[in-house]
């Protein structure tokens, strides 16, 4: 997931010369402390073409974010809270970049149901929401919103129809109270139902360790 800014410099006579920049920062410009963020960039002509440029970052925080390679871009997150980064091509800068560093998370639990059964032979066979709850120190809106959790499922007995996941199998979690909350639903395919499904939710950190309490499993039954 990506977004983007755009930065505008004046507008001359010369259409095939740099006037913008665009700019774009991975995970919505999330990062954990250690772990380094790799943001793009891009210059636009008059035309509003990439053109080719050497374009140079650095960081506007250094105390929270360091940018550990200023033709690439790479920051890496070093202390908990907003730092802001800038692209720049000669005198023409891009907007800043808040990029929000987050400490790694604690753990991993099931949410509201861990068991679900779905009557296929409804109108629409989608299971009730299988929520993940994350935590993280300190538990406040801006550690807990943006955490990836990667939804996996399984299906009895093999070979019977899959599920999909709905809106998909990677969910960023919100903040709700103390937890970061990630919401995931299943629906079936058409054919042959299974019996069930067993679905697997994991938090991973940045340096690719299974945050504690990972997997949590839940299982969903589809019934006439």
């Amino acid at each position: 997931m990506l977004c983007g800014l755009l930065a505008c410099g004046t507008f001359g006579t010369d259409l095939n010369a740099i006037i913008a920049l665009q700019v774009f920062v991975p995970d919505s410009g999330a990062v954990e402390i250690g772990d380094t963020l790799h943001p793009r960039a891009r210059a636009l002509n008059g035309h509003g073409d990439s053109v080719a440029a050497a374009i140079v970052w650095s960081s506007l925080d250094t105390a929270l974010v360091a940018v550990v390679d200023s033709t690439t871009g790479a920051t890496l997150g070093k202390n908990q809270g907003v730092g802001r980064i800038q692209a720049r091509v000669g005198n023409l800068r891009s907007n800043p970049l808040a990029i929000r560093v987050q400490t790694p998370a604690d753990s991993i639990r099931p949410g509201t149901i861990v068991r679900d059964t779905v009557h296929f032979a409804s109108a629409d066979s989608l299971s009730d929401s299988l929520v993940a709850r994350v935590f993280a120190t300190p538990a406040d809106a801006a550690n807990l919103i943006g955490r990836r959790v990667a939804y996996s499922a399984a299906t009895y007995p093999g070979g019977a129809t899959g599920v999909t996941f709905q809106p998909r199998d990677l969910a960023l979690t919100m903040a709700s109270g103390a937890v970061g909350l990630a919401v995931a639903q299943v629906r079936m395919r058409p054919g042959p139902p299974p019996d069930s499904v067993i679905v697997t939710a994991v938090a991973l950190r940045a340096d690719g360790m299974a945050v504690p309490g990972s997997p949590v499993t839940y299982v969903v039954e589809f019934r006439p």
